[in-house]
């Protein structure tokens, strides 16, 4: 009886030592994983028709609450309600936190549903293009705190041209008060008179 007992407890004994080493091996597994996860692929998460919107503080100093609508390469879209002005665009590098609750953050570290292939590829060049292309007038507020207003004639790889007017004036030659080139690194966020980017 004895000798039964004495295995029982050793066969308890090595069943608990491997549950604590595959819980180990599953905790180094999870951190392993989480360390690859970037702040992309945790916005990525936040697209969500039903996603409670998040605050998200950039590089000069203001804060948006707003909700993800797309994510690209190296930018996001965030839509924040009517009354604080619609669509913007953001570096992903302008990003210094996000702020949300911990029932939202959680799922925001798990893997995200796949994409499209497309937006995924696109810079925030190829968005930038779009509204060159759509004409619309944007409020570009730089890293430094200064705000310029007017429409992006051109947008290159790394940087954009706006000719500068009065927001809300469509682009015409006589209300053009200068033009700038910007540096995308730069660019704290825009906001663009159109509805959507893209």
């Amino acid at each position: 009886m004895r000798w039964e007992r004495f295995f029982d407890d050793l066969e308890d004994q090595l069943a608990s030592e491997w549950e604590a080493e595959r819980a180990a091996l599953d905790t180094e597994a999870e951190r392993l994983r989480l360390s690859q996860v970037s702040l992309r692929d945790r916005l990525h998460a936040l697209v969500a028709d039903d996603a409670a919107p998040a605050s998200f503080s950039l590089v000069d100093a203001s804060t948006h609450v707003a909700r993800v609508t797309r994510v690209g390469a190296d930018w996001v879209e965030l839509r924040a309600g009517p009354s604080s002005g619609g669509t913007l665009v953001v570096p992903i590098g302008s990003i210094e936190s996000v702020g949300m609750p911990q029932a939202a953050m959680l799922p925001s570290a798990r893997p995200a549903p796949p994409s499209s292939a497309l937006l995924e590829r696109m810079t925030l060049g190829f968005a930038l293009r779009d509204l060159v292309r759509r004409r619309s007038a944007v409020t570009i507020h730089l890293v430094g705190g200064r705000t310029l207003s007017g429409t992006i004639d051109r947008a290159g790889s790394d940087h954009l041209d706006i000719a500068l007017h009065d927001p809300g004036a469509p682009r015409r030659a006589g209300s053009v008060t200068g033009h700038r080139i910007v540096a995308f690194t730069a660019l704290a966020w825009l906001r663009a008179d159109s509805a959507t980017i893209l």
